[in-house]
């Protein structure tokens, strides 16, 4: 009765049957015998027919626990003779990517380590962070395999630290469907190309990609000259609107020695007034009523110029309005937005081109961020497959029921 109960519960059908069960209540362990029919033959994948058994081999799989004690299966395993004589040994249909686990247990861990770290994740079921971290690369880089690319037409490419000082990783993501593609090592042209290498050998063409955004980094824009041919550069609105902002703050550090009235208003130049309490909208509008004298205020007038420039969608106008917003700005004293007028006139093609494409970065953006905290929870991380892996698991919307059948499906948001 509890053989034919486990069999039921573990979906064990002929000629596989279960054979006992030891329960070792001070070691906190149920091991569950499984063998096979005798005289029974195996199907094995690539070879036609049924093999007969040549002999077994005992093989011990971690499976998910049985209340709070530690299961695992005890498996004679057969290897089966060949027609051309060679032998095979046969995998079960439970037996896991990882040697030494269970499909239903290795599910589990992908489970718990999209939603913590592999230490803790290690904790709650009884393995070494290692081995738990190494079947999630397993099975990242497996469903990496397993993914066609061909649809992709749209990138955004971003860089994120992956330590302190100046290391770090790039990710290039699709833009549409908001989910990560590729992750490199450093911010260089090299990068770029590794990008793309990995981008080809999962059937994404470097000349089927349309557009593609970044940041206004000199060595993103050659990147994507030279191994995008076809890719339009987008360099969207929050990338110079943060330079915009950077500059009124950099005229009020230089202005407040002067100007007392600038004190404490750091925040209220650079949120949106919209966000704005009633009291720092007031002292806001003071500020702005001083245009005439006070530089920080006509940077903050010039950047929310920039604003709405950016919000249009005519090309054309949105050209000719930058290049009058530049020469105005180029007159005036404001030091600091000068260096913005001259890096839109340097860029002006790709921020004109946002006003077609739309494409923004924003949500790379985020997913970096999610990728900082779990780098903060993990306490930091020292090798680029596990930073790899993180970032796919938080980020790649990777489909691990393609090779387990009782994986959770990406979420498409």
């Amino acid at each position: 009765m509890t053989e034919k109960l486990f069999e039921t519960a573990l979906g064990i059908s002929a000629p596989w049957f279960v054979a006992g069960t030891d329960f070792d209540a001070q070691a906190r362990t149920l091991t569950i015998r499984v063998d096979f029919v005798a005289g029974s033959r195996f199907a094995i994948a690539e070879v036609s027919g049924e093999h007969p058994v040549h002999d077994t081999v005992c093989k011990r799989y971690r499976h998910l626990n049985f209340f709070q004690h530690e299961c695992f299966l005890a498996v004679r395993v057969p290897r089966v003779r060949l027609p051309d004589g060679a032998v095979r040994q046969l995998e079960p249909p439970w037996a896991g990517k990882l040697s030494g686990f269970t499909l239903l247990f290795e599910a589990l861990v992908l489970m718990l380590c999209q939603q913590m770290t592999f230490a803790a994740a290690a904790r709650l079921v009884g393995e070494t962070r290692y081995r738990v971290a190494t079947i999630c690369e397993r099975y990242v880089e497996l469903v990496l395999e397993h993914t066609d690319l061909s649809g992709v037409h749209e990138l955004a490419i971003d860089e994120t630290s992956r330590a302190r000082g100046h290391d770090y990783i790039t990710l290039a993501a699709d833009a549409l469907e908001r989910r990560v593609l590729s992750v490199a090592e450093g911010r260089s042209v090299e990068t770029i190309q590794a990008l793309v290498a990995e981008l080809d050998s999962r059937a994404c063409r470097p000349e089927q990609i349309r557009s593609v955004s970044i940041d206004m980094s000199r060595a993103f824009i050659k990147g994507c000259a030279e191994h995008l041919p076809n890719a339009r550069i987008t360099f969207d609105k929050f990338h110079v609107i943060w330079h915009a902002s950077t500059a009124v703050d950099k005229m009020r550090r230089i202005e407040q020695r002067s100007e007392r009235s600038l004190k404490g208003l750091r925040w209220s130049l650079l949120k949106d007034r919209s966000r704005l309490s009633v009291r720092a909208a007031a002292d806001l509008d003071a500020l702005i009523a001083k245009m005439t004298t006070v530089r920080t205020a006509r940077a903050w007038s010039y950047k929310e110029q920039l604003r709405e420039i950016l919000e249009r969608k005519q090309i054309n106008v949105v050209r000719a309005m930058l290049q009058h917003w530049c020469t105005c700005v180029m007159r005036s004293k404001v030091e600091p937005m000068k260096e913005v007028a001259a890096l839109i006139r340097h860029h002006l093609d790709g921020i004109v081109a946002w006003a077609q494409t739309r494409q923004t970065n924003g949500f790379l953006e985020a997913l970096n961020g999610l990728f900082q905290s779990a780098k903060r929870r993990a306490r930091g991380f020292t090798r680029m497959s596990t930073i790899r892996t993180v970032i796919f698991l938080i980020a790649g919307k990777l489909d691990f029921s393609v090779i387990n059948p009782h994986a959770s499906q990406p979420t498409r948001n």
